[in-house]
């Protein structure tokens, strides 16, 4: 099953953009996908992650797992990024074990989301 990464193309990390200028949200976008889209995982660039004051972000998530905000990243930052994807597609419920785990993905996560709980017919 494919699971999503969020690139955020609107962030600005803190610089002045002018008109026209391509945002630091959207050079993270381009250097994932130059750096090779794992398997299993697809990338989608989202207006905004409500994450402005951390710099460029990037959310993980996927059907009936815990969904993952990290920040303060940038387009260097994006072969650690493409390796975490991987993982989190690898683990079956998303929660990757912390030694495998990129060093950003350890020390730059923001928000860490239960999966949505999904209620059975009788229930609604």
């Amino acid at each position: 099953m494919t699971v999503t990464l969020h690139v955020c193309i609107t962030c600005r990390a803190g610089e002045a953009v002018r008109k026209g200028e391509i945002t630091p949200g959207a050079r993270l976008h381009s250097a994932i996908l130059e750096a090779g889209v794992p398997e299993g995982v697809s990338v989608a660039p989202v207006e905004c992650l409500s994450a402005c004051s951390q710099g460029c972000s990037i959310a993980l998530s996927g059907f009936r797992r815990w969904s993952y905000v990290y920040g303060r990243l940038s387009d260097a930052n994006a072969p650690d990024v493409v390796a975490g994807a991987a993982a989190y597609a690898a683990a079956p419920d998303g929660i990757v074990p912390w030694r495998s785990r990129p060093e950003i993905f350890r020390t730059q996560s923001l928000a860490r989301i239960p999966p949505i709980a999904v209620l059975p017919e009788s229930a609604e």
